[in-house]
């Protein structure tokens, strides 16, 4: 069976444009969190992750500009013809920050105009949508390398995506989410999230007979999803079905537990995300593998997260380095993890990424090295 690997990413993030860039922003222990003081996004200052002038293009929202960069970033890698290529767009809440414009069409605010807008302005084949809460960016590439493995296309660009509004920071607000200050994914003293804002795109390519992949590139190897069925928002209690999911992709990918170099768990520094996700690799047997969680440098950025998080590792593991958990000090859940606080240099050819979110869903891919 043909491969289907990352040819090709970038993203648009507070700390910049492009992967490279923004891996090196965070390997020198940067963040794109700060103190933000915008009443008409919270009536009170909070610490979140905000793009400050970004470019908008003609006709495109701020979501979709954002997206476009990203996108526009990958055609100039050499990447510039889509017409045989399906495009995915993962989000959350997509051009919310619209609702109660006079300046703009009400139907502009439904997730398939953004789909619509993005498959046109570059020329995709076919674009749709996937909308799955937190999970959305993993699994809209697990959506991808079906759609290779089975329907035959070739290339498919994910551009995952969600931008701070005032919707959203009020919500979170309402359930009592956010923390009063700089999140602590794991940590002793955590006490809620910090959200953010992000655009990443992903180009996936099927490997080509006779045309094996070059060494280092990442593949996915395998992933599924699963549903806890315990609350509209709040995390299965025994991680029982992050832990199915986890074994789900382990079985795809033909891998033990003792394959795995490396985690990159969801890690949103809410109480109980991080007590579920704790028990979940405790039941796998995964307490001891290095695992970071990245919120710390982005915060939550919903849509974005799961493919922002696959990017970021991905380029981890080429470079055979394992990033810190920025904010973290003191392990504060009921189960040993192996929490990287300092950049770790080691051989990593297997890595496991891992994403829950209201509705009671869960994910996991792995990505493997070729090698």
């Amino acid at each position: 069976m043909s491969r289907i690997w990352l040819a090709a990413d970038s993203m648009v993030t507070p700390l910049g444009i492009g992967t490279e860039h923004n891996y090196e922003e965070m390997r020198a222990g940067r963040s794109g969190l700060r103190w933000i003081e915008d009443p008409s996004l919270l009536p009170r200052p909070f610490v979140g992750g905000l793009i400050e002038d970004q470019a908008l293009y003609a006709r495109a929202s701020r979501l979709e500009s954002m997206c476009i960069e990203a996108i526009d970033d990958i055609r100039a890698q050499g990447f510039d013809d889509f017409s045989n290529t399906l495009l995915i767009l993962s989000s959350t809440k997509g051009n919310i920050s619209l609702l109660g414009s006079s300046q703009i069409d009400p139907l502009r605010i439904g997730l398939s105009s953004s789909s619509e807008f993005l498959q046109n302005f570059f020329g995709f084949k076919k674009a749709i949508v996937l909308s799955n809460a937190c999970i959305s960016g993993v699994l809209s590439v697990l959506v991808a390398q079906r759609s290779m493995l089975w329907q035959e296309w070739e290339q498919v660009l994910v551009v995952g995506a969600d931008e701070l509004s005032k919707f959203i920071l009020s919500g979170f607000q309402s359930l009592q989410a956010l923390s009063d200050t700089f999140c602590r994914p794991f940590d002793a003293t955590r006490n809620g999230i910090n959200l953010g804002e992000a655009a990443a795109a992903l180009l996936l390519c099927k490997e080509k007979e006779g045309q094996p992949l070059p060494l280092d590139s990442i593949f996915v190897a395998g992933g599924s999803s699963s549903n806890d069925a315990n609350h509209i928002s709040g995390p299965s209690r025994t991680g029982d079905e992050l832990a199915m999911a986890i074994r789900q992709a382990m079985e795809q990918a033909e891998i033990e537990v003792g394959d795995i170099d490396c985690i990159s768990a969801h890690g949103t520094a809410t109480i109980y995300n991080d007590e579920m996700e704790a028990k979940a690799f405790h039941t796998v047997g995964l307490s001891s593998t290095p695992l970071n969680s990245l919120k710390g440098y982005f915060g939550h950025t919903l849509g974005a997260s799961g493919l922002l998080e696959i990017i970021i590792s991905a380029e981890s593991m080429r470079r055979n380095e394992w990033l810190p958990t920025k904010g973290f000090e003191e392990l504060g859940v009921s189960q040993s993890l192996q929490l990287t606080n300092q950049l770790i240099s080691r051989p990593l050819h297997t890595c496991l990424k891992t994403a829950s979110g209201f509705g009671a869903c869960n994910a996991a891919i792995i990505l493997q090295k070729v090698s």
